[in-house]
């Protein structure tokens, strides 16, 4: 018997390749599928799932109100998932992954400043262009807003977003799976790049939230055999 442990972030739930992959359209109906794998999971082959409480479950719960989801779904994460809250106090982690973590950031800090550095001096050199072409304060205002400023913006939210966030723990939820998993010794599902990180970093199984559900497929076929 295999009595495996999960870790469910959020978007072992809610990632799009997932419920591609087990041929559903919608977000409501990908979550339902994969509750019920990890139903079968649990009666047939006691693989446990767990989720941080309350913040990775109030997140799923939010998600599928969010998005009009049946009640049967919210019943399922009420049945079917572990509610469990981390241990902050007693789960210990090394010294140096922390330190890590810090110049990690620091790092990812400094290259979201310069990502804003460059669309800064962007945006300046657009304006000096627009101002010799206008006749006009106001022209050039109404001009640089439309035509300059607000893709300028758009861009370096884009760029900002890639450069700070991405591979970086950014939520407390994403701290919680991460200790929960470290305290019970399980795997972690997730999308999540800076999850995936930080589980190598800690020496925590990490399963791709995309193939969890073909994962629970396998295990319960050989089982029924």
């Amino acid at each position: 018997m295999l009595r495996q442990r999960f870790i469910m972030d959020t978007t072992g739930l809610t990632d799009i390749q997932a419920r591609q992959s087990l041929g559903q359209d919608t977000i409501c109906a990908g979550m339902k599928e994969i509750l019920d794998l990890i139903a079968d999971a649990r009666l047939h082959l006691q693989i446990s799932c767990y989720v941080p409480f309350p913040s990775v479950y109030n997140e799923l719960q939010e998600f599928a109100n969010n998005n009009n989801c049946d009640p049967e779904v919210v019943a399922k994460i009420d049945t079917w998932l572990v509610k469990k809250t981390p241990d902050r106090y007693e789960v210990q982690i090394p010294s140096r992954i922390f330190h890590e973590y810090v110049s990690y950031m620091r790092e990812r800090i400094n290259k979201g400043m310069n990502v804003a550095e460059e669309a800064i001096r962007e945006a300046s050199r657009e304006c000096l262009i627009q101002n010799s072409q206008a006749k006009s304060k106001h022209m050039v205002e109404k001009d640089i807003d439309r035509e300059v400023v607000g893709s300028v913006v758009n861009k370096f939210r884009n760029k900002y977003r890639s450069a700070l966030r991405y591979g970086i723990l950014d939520s407390a939820p994403d701290i919680d799976v991460l200790l929960l998993a470290k305290e019970l010794d399980a795997a972690v599902v997730a999308k999540d790049y800076g999850i995936q990180k930080w589980a190598e970093q800690l020496g925590v199984r990490f399963v791709p939230a995309e193939t969890f559900p073909r994962m629970l497929q396998e295990y319960l076929r050989h089982t029924s055999r």
